[in-house]
């Protein structure tokens, strides 16, 4: 079987500013807030109710929703940046994350 030498582009992947805003945000959250307590929740069990409900202030919960149904009103790639960045501090916040955002 003959290789073919065309090449075919692949996804942009040239962040915009605000996609590098959001990506910084949610590490900078992600490093402050999640990471310190992951092990703890693993632990005990417990829901982390406080950090889930400020992911939520920050539009997290919700990120592709618009902005008139009270959403963050942003695009896939924000949402999969920012995930990203949770679920480096903690799985279980990234799932919870992704279940707030599945439609």
């Amino acid at each position: 079987m003959a290789v073919s030498k065309t090449t075919h582009p692949g996804p942009n992947l040239h962040l915009s500013p605000e996609h590098k805003m959001i990506r910084q945000a949610a590490r900078d959250f992600a490093q402050k807030e999640i990471a310190p307590i992951a092990a703890e929740f693993d632990e005990s069990g417990e829901f982390p109710t406080e950090t889930i409900r400020k992911m939520g202030e920050m539009g997290f919960m919700g990120i592709e929703v618009p902005e008139e149904y009270g959403g963050a009103g942003m695009d896939t790639m924000a949402y999969v940046l920012a995930l990203e960045e949770i679920c480096k501090a903690d799985a279980a916040h990234g799932t919870i994350m992704s279940v707030n955002n599945s439609s």
